[in-house]
């Protein structure tokens, strides 16, 4: 006998109940997931041996502590004619090993002193990565390298790429700076996580912030900064506005098919030379 419309339709719908649920379940556990596993996407942290670290014996090796007693690893590549100082953040896939050549690079460019440092968890330094954790690395690398070459935050320049942009700006937000570089960075962790996820509600859900659109008004001192618009990590969208909320002086550098892991390109090269020769001209 042939089943009843009726019959049919009832059947129907608790098929489209069914799925429903076990949809509204799935989406619930990938929520999940997220949450669990945020800090480790945010914060790769590849520790060494991971990067090469064959060119140590030509930086000076430095161990140096956090105010909550966190020991953190960085090289220290001082110019013996210096005309600039540089802290610079790397980005979260990096550790001190990848930036050996930048070392170099910067230090022969700028005629600078150049700090890079490992956050904790990342390299050879110890603790495990959080928002707080790195935030407080930051402040501590800063007031080594003040102790290190006696001078005042205003004449340190702070260098970011990715990541290390949102721990640039809220040094320079908190204590000043004589310039701010940023490279490929962006508004805040959850505006970065929304143009990955947009169908997961990322602004509620994320404890990790990094608001540097917030933060950035209160630095109003000069800012040179770079994004390229082909950037599919940090949308280049998210660099054009964090540039628009910086107060002072400022150059933003658009770089053509621009991604985030490319080289830096020639025409930030050039301006970066300059915006540190204009800052080193003051003084």
């Amino acid at each position: 006998m042939r089943e009843s419309p009726r019959r049919t339709l009832r059947f129907l719908g608790r098929r489209a109940v069914w799925c429903v649920r076990l949809a509204a379940a799935a989406y619930l556990v990938v929520l999940l997931l997220l949450m669990f596993f945020e800090n480790a996407f945010i914060f790769p942290a590849p520790k060494y041996p991971r990067g090469d670290w064959s060119g140590e014996q030509q930086f000076e090796n430095v161990v140096f502590n956090t105010t909550d007693g966190v020991a953190l690893n960085g090289w220290f590549l001082e110019h013996p004619r210096r005309r600039a100082c540089v802290l610079y953040f790397h980005g979260n896939g990096e550790n001190i090993a990848h930036l050996g050549w930048l070392l170099d690079s910067l230090s022969d460019r700028l005629q600078a002193s150049v700090f890079v440092f490992d956050y904790r968890g990342y390299g050879r330094s110890g603790g495990k990565p959080s928002e707080k954790g790195v935030l407080t690395d930051a402040h501590a690398a800063h007031a080594w390298l003040r102790e290190r070459t006696n001078l005042q935050s205003d004449e340190i320049i702070l260098m970011g790429r990715s990541l290390g942009g949102a721990l640039a700006v809220d040094l320079a937000a908190e204590q000043g700076a004589q310039g701010l570089v940023l490279e490929n960075t962006f508004t805040s962790i959850p505006d970065v996580a929304a143009s990955h996820y947009p169908w997961a509600p990322v602004h509620w859900l994320m404890k990790t912030q990094m608001r540097s659109v917030d933060k950035i008004p209160r630095y109003p001192g000069p800012l040179l900064q770079t994004h390229g618009d082909a950037d599919r990590v940090v949308p280049f969208a998210l660099g054009e506005r964090l540039f628009e909320a910086a107060p002072g002086p400022k150059q933003f550098i658009h770089v053509r098919s621009g991604r985030h892991n490319d080289p830096p390109s020639r025409e930030y090269e050039t301006a970066l030379e300059q915006f540190v020769r204009n800052l080193t001209a003051k003084n």
